[in-house]
């Protein structure tokens, strides 16, 4: 069965270019990103390496670790981590886990027969501090994925999980947010002492938080 929002992150070990990782507890307290590659010295994994080292900075900021993955062993992990700085002028920095069992893609179902029975789809988790699964993202292998997405996503999810709103399609971080429908216009008004926007009584947008 796929694994679901709200679903415990599956744990486990493997080795990674950074040296073995214990899922859990390398997460500790932190968020966390998992993606996954469908194959070592491929074209489209090797610039989204890059692009991921490039952002590292970004997700430092906002408490989140990535870790990648692909199916091909540690020892073809560090001969491609040559070529990533070569192609893309960034260095990798974050661990990139050996999976040549397949052991953690089988955990996390990124294997898709119908695509392919040997190599990982592009796969996506965000996990949480409490190690659920926030969101999940699936593109398939002849397509590279936006990063600067799913950093906006996470800065919606870290928004609502402190704050009762809910943020509007679009959303970039500072943009007006909505006030989710459980929340009473009496409670609001303690929420949101500065007032609000009401657009239809189920559509109330407010500032975002600070």
């Amino acid at each position: 069965m796929a694994l679901q929002l709200g679903d415990e992150a599956p744990d486990f070990t493997a080795d990674s270019t950074d040296g073995p990782i214990h899922f859990h507890q390398w997460l500790g307290s932190s968020w966390g990103v998992l993606f996954s590659h469908p194959k070592d010295f491929t074209p489209v994994c090797t610039t989204e390496l890059g692009r991921v080292s490039a952002l590292k900075p970004e997700f430092d900021k906002r408490g989140v670790k990535v870790a990648g993955l692909s199916v091909d062993t540690l020892e073809s992990h560090q001969k491609w981590v040559g070529d990533i700085q070569e192609t893309q002028g960034h260095a990798l920095n974050f661990p990139l886990l050996a999976d040549p069992d397949k052991k953690v893609a089988n955990l996390y179902g990124m294997i898709h027969p119908n695509a392919s029975d040997t190599a990982t789809v592009r796969s996506v988790f965000v996990i949480g501090p409490d190690k659920k699964i926030k969101l999940t993202l699936t593109y398939p292998a002849s397509t590279g994925r936006n990063f600067d997405e799913l950093l906006r996503v996470i800065d919606s999810l870290q928004l609502t999980a402190k704050h009762k709103v809910a943020t509007p399609v679009d959303w970039k971080h500072g943009d007006d947010v909505i006030i989710v429908p459980s929340v009473s216009d009496a409670d609001a008004k303690i929420q949101h002492p500065g007032g609000w926007k009401t657009l239809k009584p189920y559509l109330r947008v407010v500032p975002q938080p600070k």
